[in-house]
């Protein structure tokens, strides 16, 4: 009676138990083997790490003892290759490389570097000629114009500076006669760059004016116009805005616009022969005006005789000191 009210048996089935075990048993083994495999990874790991850092070790010893501090590899010439009046002495000093120094493990960029920092150095080229030369081959800058500027110094004092200027605008300070192979000649004179402000000549700068890249722009057009060789220009001032007052050596005074030289330069030489054949010379002109130029004239007696220099020759080729 009431026999309902009883549980049922659980009916269990046979080798439950077997089966648990199992599975705890293939889980140890399973963790086991991913242990071991874990240990493995990281001995080889391990491994690789001491291999390569003895291969390194053992590479930077051989490099060391084969090339870097290797005798046969010392600099026993340094050959340089200049265009321009720098002396060889002058380009080693700037390039701070000793004789006895190993080739190979000589930083060529901090040489390169080191040369073109200097302002008469255009750009430089370094080369190893193994076993033991090294060569440096430099383009100077060439000078066409000059200036005068006047800084102040601390304390409220004035001090005034001469610079020149390259065709690309880059200022320096005029060769020291140390440096030179041999003094300039004494009829090269550099024309004189009138009004330049302190801050745009700043040695190994390169000037952001305007009015000053085209007074050189124009210096250099000059060397190849129709007035070669019947004036020189002695200076320009750039004290006026958008203009550029030329005065040459007869104390004629051109004025130009900043562009488009070689029309002006046309008309000059135009109105230059027709005054010639009429006994006159130009007094003053403006050339920054495309109609009606404005022009004075004095009689051509009343000048000095010109003397006009050669035009520039081309570079010479470089040359082994």
């Amino acid at each position: 009676m009431f026999h309902w009210l009883k549980p049922k048996p659980r009916n269990r089935r046979a080798g439950d138990g077997d089966h648990a075990l199992d599975i705890k048993l293939r889980t140890s083994r399973t963790r086991a083997a991913r242990w071991r495999m874990i240990g493995a990874g990281t001995l080889v790991l391990f491994s690789l790490v001491v291999i390569g850092l003895v291969l390194w070790r053992g590479g930077q010893w051989m490099l060391n003892g084969m090339i870097y501090q290797n005798e046969a590899f010392a600099i026993q010439e340094i050959d340089v290759q200049t265009d321009g009046a720098l002396t060889a002495e002058a380009i080693r000093a700037w390039a701070r490389v000793q004789i006895g120094e190993n080739l190979m493990a000589l930083d060529m960029m901090r040489v390169k570097r080191d040369l073109e920092f200097q302002p008469p150095i255009q750009c430089a080229a370094v080369e190893r000629v193994l076993p033991h030369t090294l060569k440096l081959t430099v383009t100077e800058r060439e000078p066409i114009a000059q200036t005068i500027v006047t800084a102040v110094r601390p304390g409220g004092a004035l001090e005034q500076a001469v610079y020149d200027f390259d065709q690309d605008g880059y200022a320096m300070k005029p060769l020291n006669p140390r440096w030179r192979t041999a003094p300039p000649p004494a009829s090269e004179h550099l024309p004189i760059l009138m009004g330049v402000p302190a801050v745009e000549a700043q040695a190994g700068r390169q000037t952001t004016s305007a009015q000053i890249r085209a007074a050189l722009a124009l210096l250099c057009e000059f060397d190849h116009s129709p007035m070669t060789g019947m004036v020189e220009i002695e200076r320009i001032d750039l004290t006026q805005p958008q203009v550029l007052l030329v005065t040459t050596s007869q104390k004629a005074q051109i004025t130009f616009s900043l562009a488009n030289f070689d029309t002006q330069f046309h008309h000059w030489r135009l109105i230059s022969d027709l005054f010639q054949k009429r006994g006159k010379a130009i007094a003053s002109l403006d050339l920054s005006i495309s109609n009606n130029l404005p022009v004075h004239w004095v009689a051509a007696a009343s000048l000095p005789p010109v003397t006009p220099h050669p035009p520039k020759p081309s570079r010479p080729k470089r040359k082994h000191v």
